[in-house]
């Protein structure tokens, strides 16, 4: 499941792209259609939250994976390993060196695509709260996420996680481990936690995050056995792995979050998974 860290991983693996220059541009976008970056240098790729940005030239590339959505590298005239039909963006680059072969990068089924001149960066990011992988995330961006959530009192601070208003690369998974890890109810308020509920619940983010940034395979227990990663996520059903209580799932989310209608609109409803021993409703 696409996270912060999962861009940030994606991000990494692309860093070869900078200084390349491009040859061929086709975006499967109908907005972007006749947007062209052949060319042009690659300056720089970066993730902020759940998003990626590419700066080509003038302009910058923005894409988010949603749920289903990748990043496919390939040697320029190779079969594709995903359908052609799911591209929304081909780049293809010269060779590194003189013989040598042009690389292509294929986005399959990007959620968001889209194309801006690279001085409107800082209004395109302006909704998003600090980015919780951010390298300079003490100088100022834990204090702006908790100032951000305290704002809503009234919210479920699992809600409050997931919006990326406040706190930008926290996603379900995430959430779910995180609300385990420091023993409260997905549905307890910011209100019922206080400021030091936030205040721990944002820093154990930050670190389980920032601990996993570079894993294959995030793992919450400290077990790295295939299935032993989590404590509640994706286990409804299933026993506790610390009391032995079954794991409960339910919804949290959508339009009435948070009792707004308006302000909450564009909310998802996602699944939330918790032990009923192990995370007290009510703190």
């Amino acid at each position: 499941m696409p996270e912060g860290d999962s861009v940030l991983q994606l991000s990494n693996r692309l860093q070869w792209m900078a200084g390349r220059t491009v040859r061929h541009t086709d975006i499967r976008v109908p907005r972007f259609a006749t947007e062209t970056f052949d060319g042009e240098q690659i300056h720089r790729v970066w993730p902020y939250g759940k998003h990626l940005f590419m700066h080509i030239g003038e302009r910058v590339i923005h894409t988010h994976l949603k749920m289903e959505g990748v990043w496919a590298i390939h040697r320029a005239g190779q079969r594709w390993r995903r359908p052609a039909y799911t591209a929304r963006i081909v780049l293809r680059f010269s060779p590194q060196y003189a013989g040598g072969e042009q690389i292509e990068i294929v986005g399959h089924d990007l959620g968001f695509v889209r194309v801006f001149p690279v001085t409107e960066y800082p209004q395109v990011v302006a909704h998003l709260g600090p980015d919780i992988l951010a390298e300079n995330w003490a100088d100022g961006g834990r204090e702006e996420a908790i100032a951000r959530i305290m704002q809503r009192p009234e919210r479920a601070l699992g809600a409050a996680l997931l919006d990326q208003k406040n706190v930008a690369g926290i996603g379900n998974e995430y959430r779910a481990e995180v609300m385990f890890l420091v023993g409260m109810h997905p549905e307890v308020t910011v209100e019922q936690v206080g400021k030091g509920g936030v205040e721990k619940t944002i820093d154990l983010a930050r670190r389980v995050m920032w601990d996993n940034r570079l894993e294959p395979h995030r793992v919450f227990t400290g077990d790295r056995r295939p299935g032993q990663g989590t404590w509640v996520f994706g286990r409804a059903g299933k026993a506790c792995r610390r009391c032995g209580a079954a794991i409960e799932q339910s919804t949290l989310g959508g339009r009435w979050a948070g009792g707004d209608p308006n302000l909450d609109a564009a909310e998802l409803e996602r699944i939330i998974w918790w032990c009923p021993h192990c995370q007290n409703p009510h703190r």
